[in-house]
């Protein structure tokens, strides 16, 4: 196992194994199950980051449960208004459902706040926020939809399972912290 790697610019070093990851989607999937087990929940990947985390989380789960993705996508407006923020793909049947939102990971939780906006106008039974990744210290608009969480990590860019640096770097199957 190569410890460290390069991708585009930047040197990376493993920060979590994907024995470690998947030995704590484990105890997610374990704890979804319970809590869950008679309310056919509608899991929802926040593409693209979470396709890996999705995945294998979702193989660990032995409930009746319903999938779908979203995505996103952030444009720079035309004027200097900042960045404008599109979704697309939210499933359209979401009243008195309970959902599962996967994220890849929650740093400031701008962007998800601004998803979790956008699903309660449906009028769900519940809302409840599944993380591989969180950095408390990077944290501005706090979620508190945020139940389930792989790891807290310290405020450090990361790569890899589902994490990209300038679109690369999704494919692997550790998560690398950048050491340079």
């Amino acid at each position: 196992m190569m410890n460290t790697i390069e991708v585009g610019d930047r040197k990376f070093e493993i920060s979590i194994t994907n024995e470690r990851i998947n030995e704590r989607i484990k105890l997610i999937a374990a704890q979804i199950n319970a809590e869950y087990e008679d309310k056919r929940p509608i899991f929802v990947g926040v593409l693209n980051g979470s396709f890996l985390f999705m995945a294998d989380l979702l193989k660990e789960v032995n409930i009746p449960c319903e999938v779908a993705f979203m995505k996103v996508s952030s444009y720079k407006g035309t004027t200097s208004s900042g960045e404008m923020k599109e979704v697309f793909g939210l499933p359209e049947n979401l009243k008195d459902r309970n959902l599962i939102l996967v994220e890849d990971i929650v740093d400031t939780g701008f962007t998800l706040k601004y998803i979790l906006e956008k699903v309660y106008l449906q009028q769900p039974a519940s809302v409840r926020v599944c993380s591989l990744l969180f950095k408390p210290e990077a944290i501005l608009s706090p979620i508190q939809e945020l139940e389930y969480i792989g790891f807290e990590i310290p405020n450090e860019f990361v790569v890899g399972y589902g994490l990209d640096y300038d679109e690369l770097g999704r494919n692997l199957k550790h998560i690398y912290r950048t050491i340079s």
